[in-house]
């Protein structure tokens, strides 16, 4: 079998731009879902609904990949999904090494999606030696000692940290030099890695603070819609109103 240190995605030697390539896992996802179904085929506009892009965009996107569909008949489901799994390096196997067996590592070495979509847990690997032999998902951790004979000897071209945020740049460091090119960094801070090594950042808290962000501009938007009263006419003045030297009570009369 193929391992990730062998064998590279062939998107950017096809000049695929960044932004299509951030598109194809939406519209695996989609496709999979027509193919668990046994849906053969799919227009543009059904994809695209189900991927959350229009029409238009994912058909210039399947253009980079020399699939233009056929009129009146959509794209072939069971294609576009080998199609886009080749593109994106899936139909291989790819060594994933996990750093942070913490309750995030934990979760993450749980996750059955991982397998189904061509990448293997190598190992977990975490500071704490009371972790070390622990089994989390069925895998023995083991100690950061480790990490550079574990990269070597599993072939691990893909590291996930999910240390917490001081130790995150060091491992970091370490996963690099030992000969990992690509990071998905679950840390809260960025980290400063040589040309040659890609990072890809999710940090959950900044997402919750651009739906607050979101979430406060409707609550802004919806009460500068609430409609406001006009302002009641002045009462004109008349004899009555007036009081024994002619001033206006303060208090009006029942």
């Amino acid at each position: 079998m193929a391992t990730g240190r062998t064998h590279r995605p062939a998107t950017r030697s096809r000049g695929i731009p960044e932004a299509t390539v951030a598109r194809l896992p939406l519209y695996l996802r989609a496709l999979t879902a027509l193919s668990e179904r046994s849906v053969p085929t799919v227009s543009s506009e059904e994809l695209a609904a189900a991927a959350g892009v229009n029409s238009a965009k994912l058909r210039k996107d399947f253009s980079y990949l020399g699939s233009y569909g056929t009129r009146g008949v959509g794209y072939d489901v069971e294609y576009l999904v080998y199609q886009i799994s080749r593109e994106l390096g899936l139909t291989q196997d790819w060594p994933v090494v996990i750093v942070g067996i913490g309750n995030l590592g934990a979760a993450l070495a749980n996750y059955g999606g991982f397998a189904s979509r061509g990448f293997r847990v190598a190992a977990l690997i975490d500071a704490d030696p009371a972790m070390a032999g622990k089994p989390v998902a069925g895998i023995p951790v083991q100690h950061t000692d480790e990490l550079e004979s574990i990269i070597t000897d599993n072939g691990v071209s893909i590291g996930v940290i999910a240390t917490p945020a001081g130790a995150a740049q060091q491992v970091c460091d370490r996963l690099v030099a030992a000969g990992v090119t690509s990071i998905l960094n679950f840390a809260p801070t960025v980290l400063t890695v040589p040309d040659g090594v890609d990072v890809r950042k999710v940090d959950l808290s900044i997402e919750l603070q651009i739906l607050a962000f979101h979430e406060q501009r409707k609550a802004g938007e919806e009460a500068t819609a609430e409609p406001v009263a006009a302002p009641a006419a002045p009462r004109k003045q008349s004899a009555t109103d007036q009081g024994p030297d002619g001033d206006v009570p303060a208090v009006m009369p029942a």
